[in-house]
């Protein structure tokens, strides 16, 4: 044994959206990249934002040997100024710099948070469907990872969230809008949750966190908004990055923003400036945190996710699919017409359709297709789609 156990289990068990990109990797070699439709990944597709490249631009132009020193690890004072002024306007909170902590991207946000919170034993707890990774991330530092069961339309169900929580349970943990199915949790759902944490909290006599994991705040459509989370329950932390909505998530960079009610506020701060350091992230990069702080408020545009979207959903259900049109983020998570969705998957691949089986993200009976693609990939697509669906009619 040359590994680790425990990791060679993990390898074994490996994300079925790597499984599929390295799929889509084989077949593209066999079969040519432009006749391989894959849609099992979320990169970004769209190109940065015009004020990203500038601010790019005047970054280097401007940098001195000083910019590119360690710095406090919390991220540059200024930086962290320039995202409290964007999340207090977001989520109606007077958020101050020293409620801020530049990170590694938002899975360094989830992960020095988890290991600033948990002992030993301590559950985590999301509502399915949900991201492959949290598990993955809550048993980096000794947690348990849970699920809850949703609504059938993937909002919240307040009754099976109760259900899960108990005497164990450190933090709930939430992405909206969600990957893998889009949907976008509704403010009035928020302050139920809130109410929910606060009874539970107080009943078991300890903090449970509410951990909002939020990357694709702004990938909505139909006009919709992400409500905040910071007005409907005080122990509340987001974790998030720029990947996203600048499309830039080979720059790994992004933040934590802790609610400047939470009843630990400073003790939880310390702690998680220190994890920043101990996991050994350090800092975020220098160079992305200075030109981050220039273009607070820029994204890409929607409209053309949007378009996407629409393009998707129309041709699968004119083939037949049921789904729940996503609102956010690009992703669409259709049931699959087995209940094996693995096999349907694979029945995909024949038309070299890459996409996931919904099991990955404790959904099953589902799969999920990431429309972050040329607008041509969807439309060839098609086709195949409606072809292995059919043969199942």
């Amino acid at each position: 044994m040359t590994i680790a156990k425990k990791v060679e289990t993990i390898i074994e068990k490996s994300s079925w959206i790597r499984k599929m990109f390295t799929e889509g990797a084989r077949l593209k070699a066999e079969h040519g990249a432009e006749n391989v439709f894959d849609f099992s990944l979320g990169n970004p597709n769209l190109p940065p934002p015009p004020a990203f490249n500038e601010a790019l631009k005047e970054t280097v132009n401007s940098s001195s040997p000083v910019d590119h020193r360690y710095m406090a690890n919390t991220g540059f004072p200024q930086v962290c100024a320039a995202v409290a002024e964007t999340v207090s306007a977001e989520q109606q909170a007077a958020v101050t710099q020293q409620e801020i902590i530049m990170t590694v991207g938002a899975a360094g946000a989830l992960n020095i948070t988890l290991k600033a919170i948990l002992d030993p034993g301590d559950e985590v707890i999301s509502p399915a469907p949900c991201f492959v990774e949290y598990h993955f991330y809550c048993d980096n530092h000794g947690g348990a990872f849970k699920t809850a069961a949703s609504q059938p339309d993937h909002t919240l169900d307040m009754t099976a969230l109760a259900g899960a929580i108990n005497e164990r349970t450190k933090a709930v943990l939430i992405n909206s809008p969600n990957n893998p199915t889009g949907q976008i949790y509704s403010g009035e759902s928020l302050a139920q949750l809130g109410a929910l944490l606060r009874e539970k909290s107080d009943r078991y006599g300890r903090t449970i966190y509410l951990i909002s994991d939020e990357p694709y705040r702004r990938i909505v459509f139909d006009g919709r908004q992400v409500p905040a989370v910071f007005p409907h329950y005080e122990d509340s932390i987001i974790a998030t990055s720029y990947s996203k909505d600048l499309s830039i998530p080979g720059e790994r960079i992004g933040y934590v923003a802790v609610n400047p009610k939470a009843a630990h506020r400073q003790q939880l701060l310390d702690a998680m400036a220190l994890t920043n350091r101990i996991l050994g992230f350090v800092n975020a990069p220098a160079l992305m945190q200075r030109v981050v702080a220039r273009v607070q408020g820029a994204s890409v545009d929607s409209s053309a996710y949007q378009r996407k979207r629409d393009l998707l959903c129309s041709g699968l259900a004119d083939a037949g699919y049921d789904f729940v049109t996503p609102p956010g983020a690009f992703y669409l998570f259709p049931r699959t017409p087995i209940p094996d969705d693995v096999a349907f998957v694979k029945d995909l691949q024949e038309e070299l359709i890459l996409t996931v089986p919904g099991s990955g993200f404790h959904g099953p009976g589902h799969f999920r297709i990431s429309f972050c693609v040329e607008d041509e990939v969807i439309t060839r697509a098609l086709p195949g789609f409606k072809k292995v669906m059919a043969s199942y009619k």
